[in-house]
């Protein structure tokens, strides 16, 4: 039969499969979405190398390849992966010539150095150390490594000798140990007396067996290099001839839980000479290091304010031979982020929090002149070679997407999809900043979400979300733990205040809020509710409730004491509830130390001025309190005592812990847990 044309687009229409209906975002949805990362150009500028990690189906088990695109091709040819299915890879790395790709893998059962030829093939196992190699840098003829391993110093060069000493220990009957001086843990790891530190090792000839052996030149430096927990090999850099190493390590003895003294050490690559601190006059944090390609500058970030991790990161040029150093930019009031050279070296670009975004900017060396190359939504990851600028960006309604662009950031291009393009029926809800005035009649910054579902002229409930740090920022970025979309999605509005003690607005505001955890970030917040209240008409205040963790748990339990009035319920996610017991249990004592002015034996009344355990005759609103085992930073015992005031007061509560999450929750499935959670939380207090 032959059918006319009006009835043949008839009948492929119906054969179609029917849209899917719109729909709000959801924590299913922000596990199983593919996350990119590491964008990595070729020497040439002509390819694009990224990781991608994939979720199964069940949610339960992540795996990350490497992909590849030819950018000479423009659009014609989408990324193809390059290492073996099954394989779990990362840190990219192109050899100088740009033929050979290395990347790490625990394929063989430990995580060890690999390579590829650039264009796809079988990987070449490169090492077989005794260890896992946690970190590598290719020397600048890539004929050798600086890696990082967790190690017992004592055992030197000798990789196996730590292994030997693991198992030994695995092995003794007794389980107790002693210690005598701090850390006795740190962050989410009891400290079991390993190290980060750094070996050199040779790469082996074209179809020699695996290297087995390396030098170690951070030894007798009792640091660790990268630092813990959240140190990378960006803290590490090669000389340009290939003859010493330059490390970030902090390197305080039994000072160190309380110290932020980062110094940048000169280590022989060879393992000979004494390692040589060249930043022994600043007491503060130095990090980063990038030398120019003569290898006469070393550049890198420094703070200025011994024990304050969230003092300004200044961009710094250190002339080699004489040691004299200079602020490059020293008026600009932002904290740089990175350190990225422009092909020609007389720029840096580097990315940092402003107002409320986080954009990529470039910093003219010779004269200190700051001009933003890509703005709107938040920017990391730069990598520049050839005429190429790569780099990712999220935003409040996706995911890091990676582009590629000119050197001026001009003619942007994504080479991977948002997250709306991968979820075509998911609507996310729109968002717009505000602005109001807050403490001291200061201009403070906050942002509204709209629900997914939003129409003109209704009122939706409001989820009212305090960022942690506390010198953070609730921004125009992504996030994978607490995502204002994922509230949009069940139909509330959002709200969140970038109060004093924030980053993005100058140093002076960031400060604000050291020794003042209860009184000006409270005042803005206060500002900021009515605030954008009175500014979106869609915001029903009458059910609103509040949600916070670490600071913002902190704040949380501070509201529930002094200011509990707008509330329907609070959740609190491993926030501090006694301030005087966290300056005693914490890891990382400069935290608190800095945040209340000195240790709590000799300044009590400040811990005592803002601790919320002493409002706790004031709590009244129904609260989900949230915390993990293995969060030594805010130790469990804060969560359970919290608890078990609102239960003692009798007021409606719910406990929610996790034996096997740090001050994060991490695992897929105890993620949509947490989220199912909260969701029910809200919904039982202030409704759909």
């Amino acid at each position: 039969m032959t059918l006319r044309p009006a009835l043949l687009s008839l009948a492929l229409i119906a054969a179609l499969p029917a849209a899917a209906a719109e729909r709000g975002f959801d924590v299913h949805d922000l596990v199983k979405l593919d996350r990119v990362s590491s964008p990595t150009l070729s020497p040439d500028g002509g390819r694009l190398v990224f990781a991608k990690r994939v979720m199964n189906a069940e949610a339960t088990k992540a795996s990350t390849a490497l992909y590849q695109r030819d950018l000479r091709t423009r659009d014609l040819r989408p990324p193809n992966q390059i290492t073996p299915e099954g394989w779990n890879v990362n840190s990219p790395a192109f050899s100088p010539d740009g033929q050979t790709l290395y990347f790490l893998s625990a394929k063989s059962g430990s995580q060890q150095l690999y390579a590829i030829a650039a264009t796809g093939g079988e990987p070449r196992q490169l090492t077989d150390f005794a260890v896992d190699v946690d970190g590598y840098k290719l020397s600048p003829t890539g004929d050798r490594i600086v890696f990082s391993a967790g190690v017992f110093q004592d055992c030197g060069s000798d990789l196996a000798c730590t292994k030997g000493k693991l198992e030994a220990a695995a092995k003794s009957k007794a389980t107790g140990k002693v210690f005598d001086q701090l850390f006795v843990r740190h962050w989410d790891t009891w400290n079991d007396g390993r190290r980060n530190t750094l070996f050199v090792a040779p790469l082996p000839a074209a179809g020699a067996k695996p290297v087995v052996g390396a030098s170690a030149i951070s030894a007798t430096i009792a640091g660790d290099a990268p630092s813990k927990p959240f140190g990378g090999m960006d803290d590490i850099a090669w000389s340009p001839d290939g003859r010493s190493v330059v490390a970030s390590i902090r390197v305080a003895g039994r000072e160190e839980p309380w110290s932020t003294n980062f110094d940048l050490y000169q280590l022989d690559a060879a393992g000979r000479a004494a390692p040589k601190n060249l930043t022994v006059a600043n007491k503060a944090w130095d990090a980063g290091p990038v030398f120019s390609a003569d290898g006469k500058t070393l550049y890198y970030r420094a703070m200025k304010r011994p024990g304050f991790e969230a003092d300004r990161f200044g961009l710094m040029a250190m002339d080699v031979k004489s040691g004299r150093t200079r602020e490059i930019a020293a008026d600009w009031d932002r904290s740089a982020g990175e350190i990225v050279l422009t092909a020609d070296g007389k720029s840096i670009y580097t990315s940092a929090d402003d107002l409320g975004q986080h954009p990529l900017f470039k910093v003219d060396i010779a004269s200190g002149r700051v001009s933003q190359l890509v703005g709107e939504g938040s920017v990391g990851s730069a990598s520049v070679a050839g005429p190429t600028l790569a780099f990712t960006r999220n935003s409040l309604k996706s995911g890091d997407q990676i582009f590629v662009a000119d050197l001026e950031g001009q003619n942007p291009r994504a080479i991977t999809p948002s997250a709306g393009e991968v979820l075509p029926e998911v609507k996310f809800g729109d968002y717009e900043q505000f602005t109001f005035k807050g403490w001291n009649n200061d201009t403070v910054h906050g942002y509204v979400v709209k629900p997914w579902n939003y129409q003109e002229g209704k009122q939706y409930p409001v989820a009212f979300l305090i960022h942690g740090g506390p010198q953070g920022s609730f921004g125009n970025g992504w996030s994978y733990r607490w995502n204002p979309q994922t509230y949009a999605g069940q139909g509330y509005a959002v709200v969140m205040i970038d109060f004093h003690g924030s980053t993005g607005y100058g140093q002076a505001f960031t400060d604000a809020i050291s020794q003042h955890w209860g009184d000006r970030p409270l005042e803005d917040l206060q500002k900021g509710w009515a605030a954008a209240q009175q500014q979106y008409a869609f915001l029903n205040g009458d059910k609103a409730c509040a949600l916070g963790a670490s600071y913002g748990g902190y704040m949380t339990y501070w509201i529930a004491g002094t200011w509990n009035q707008p509330w329907k319920c609070l959740v609190d996610h491993d926030g501090v509830f006694d301030n005087r017991m966290m300056g005693y249990s914490t890891e990382e004592l400069w935290f608190s130390e800095w945040e209340n002015g000195g240790t709590p034996w000799d300044n009590p009344e400040k811990y005592e001025k803002f601790n919320p355990i002493n409002h706790v005759a004031n709590w009244r609103v129904p609260i989900l309190v949230i915390h993990g085992q293995q969060d030594f930073r805010i130790p469990v015992e804060q969560g359970l005592a919290a608890f078990t005031a609102a239960q003692r007061r009798g007021i409606e509560s719910k406990f929610l812990y996790f034996p096997d999450e740090n001050h994060w929750v991490l695992k897929p499935q105890n993620s949509i847990l947490w989220h199912d959670t909260v969701n029910a939380w809200l919904k039982q207090h202030i409704g759909e």
